[in-house]
């Protein structure tokens, strides 16, 4: 079935309102998470499964929330380059898209709760700071990523909250190396957002957004893009005097695809053929998170 042929509230539409192409950035963090753990000594199957599940089904949540807020702020126009929405298109009503959101939301706390007897009763209040900021990021009444506040919220909630969080529920603590290991992932997942900025600059521009990439231009956008690869790569090395070598060296293979996927972003500069820059972006986190987690795990076992 292509997208011409959805039908209004099928399950295809809510797979293709879920953004399959992004659960990539919502998994990558846990699986570094739990390798950090495996190192440590302290990995425990059933938070590990309750972490990805509470991430996988935020990442829905945030994706749902995003197509409804976008679609009734009237930012999803007749001249919108990314993929199409389900809201805008008519695939999913937003009274329905407000239930699926209640429900997904719903299902994330059922995971997200008993993670309280594993790491205490912090982690509800943690699991309640993401579900708000969810909703902070598209939606209020000040939107966060139309603030040019995204950028800085990847880095927290998509590298330094799930790593952290992830390995610390299994280990009893936060050790220093799942900080620098956040921010790497934090700063490699945050290519999918400057890749969406760019690829948007002139329409966020028409509709008042301001981003970070229509605050300060094109050409910033392309470095930015380049200089994310690198420091997701820079802080994995950071690692290396903390006894993880191969968690350090491994990523740096990362750099290959990174590097072609920036050639191909300056060479097509605007329009919608950066979607196809997008999926690879998105790929490449896939890649860069198996690298990561693959050097963790070789680092617990032969070191």
């Amino acid at each position: 079935m292509t997208e011409k042929e959805v039908r209004r509230d099928s399950w295809y539409a809510w797979v293709l309102a879920a953004r399959p192409k992004t659960l990539a950035a919502a998994l990558s963090p846990v699986a570094v998470g739990c390798s950090l753990a495996v190192w440590g000594g302290g990995f425990r199957l059933l938070p590990a499964f309750l972490c990805m599940l509470f991430a996988l089904l935020m990442q829905i949540a945030s994706n749902f929330i995003n197509d409804l807020s976008d679609f009734l702020h009237g930012n999803d126009r007749g001249d919108r380059l990314g993929p199409r929405r389900a809201c805008a298109e008519g695939w999913i009503s937003p009274a329905a898209m407000k239930r699926g959101i209640a429900v997904v939301i719903g299902l994330a706390l059922l995971a997200g709760l008993p993670l309280a007897w594993y790491g205490g009763w912090p982690m509800i209040a943690v699991a309640l700071v993401c579900i708000l900021c969810a909703y902070l990021y598209s939606d209020g009444p000040y939107p966060l990523a139309a603030h040019g506040w995204g950028d800085v919220l990847v880095l927290v909630f998509f590298g330094l909250v799930p790593v952290g969080f992830t390995c610390s529920v299994q280990m009893g603590f936060w050790p220093p190396q799942a900080t620098l290991a956040g921010l790497a992932v934090g700063m490699c997942i945050d290519l999918l957002l400057i890749i969406n900025n760019f690829r948007d600059r002139d329409q966020d521009r028409a509709s008042g957004k301001k981003t970070i990439i229509v605050r300060f231009g094109a050409e910033f956008g392309l470095r930015l893009y380049l200089a994310a690869g690198g420091l997701a790569c820079a802080f994995a090395l950071c690692l290396l005097p903390h006894g993880l070598f191969w968690a350090g060296i491994l990523p740096l293979v990362f750099l290959v695809p990174h590097y072609r996927v920036w050639t191909l972003i300056a060479s097509i500069g605007a329009g919608r053929g950066l979607n196809r820059c997008l999926g690879l972006t998105a790929r490449n986190i896939l890649i860069f998170g198996v690298l990561f987690s693959a050097g963790i795990l070789l680092d617990a076992f032969l070191c």
